[in-house]
């Protein structure tokens, strides 16, 4: 397994468009090639986790399904 190092004080966070004003979302930085960092909106100056692009893939698609057959 290998070890990326990613200057996130560069990085462009962005909310999604679905998130309320409660600031209970996460947030991205997707200028990243091959992951996607991601961050507590309510906390930006902890430190986000990095997944791969794939898994972000994954997990978005699962949420999308699984919020159409609610």
């Amino acid at each position: 397994m290998s070890t990326i190092t990613l200057d996130l004080t560069i990085a462009t966070w962005r909310k999604s468009t679905y998130s309320e004003n409660n600031g209970g979302c996460i947030e991205i930085a997707e200028q990243y090639s091959g992951v996607m960092p991601v961050r507590d909106s309510k906390d930006p100056n902890r430190a986000p986790i990095v997944v791969p692009r794939a898994a972000w893939s994954q997990f978005v698609n699962a949420a999308a399904a699984d919020s159409l057959s609610a």
